[in-house]
């Protein structure tokens, strides 16, 4: 606070003194740490923080269980996914298979015809050859 004017020295000293006096009232006047009022209101920080703390532990708690859920989940979908990799895989190794085999078979047929044809041929071309003997005699 600005007086304005001629103050004196006496009025600024006295001024100085019940402005200490007035901080040393409020002082005194603030409650003790042993009043029941303090201690109540530490306690119920106290009960506060506490609930605080035990509602974070909960959400890590969550977050935790929820990370192991998904963890589980992905191993699970990975699982199927290499099931299903492993089956087509066996899948398409058995259409494979079948087409080869029935390319073997075809192969097979084909020279089963060969073999047929010529042995035809060859049963023709003798019987002419024996037919033309016959004729000479």
């Amino acid at each position: 606070m600005k007086q304005h004017g001629n103050i004196s020295f006496e009025e600024r000293r006295k001024a100085a003194t019940e402005a200490k006096q007035k901080l040393l009232k409020k002082f005194e006047a603030a409650p003790k740490p042993d009043d029941p009022e303090v201690v109540a209101k530490r306690a119920e920080r106290q009960a506060l923080a506490e609930a605080r703390e035990a509602r974070r532990a909960e959400r890590k708690r969550q977050k935790q269980e929820e990370a192991e859920r998904l963890k589980a989940e992905a191993a699970a979908r990975e699982a199927a996914e290499a099931k299903a990799k492993a089956d087509a895989i066996a899948e398409a190794e058995a259409i494979a298979n079948a087409e080869a085999e029935a390319r073997e078979a075809g192969k097979k047929k084909l020279i089963e015809r060969v073999i047929a044809d010529e042995a035809e041929r060859k049963a023709e071309r003798d019987r002419r050859y024996a037919a033309r003997k016959a004729r000479q005699k």
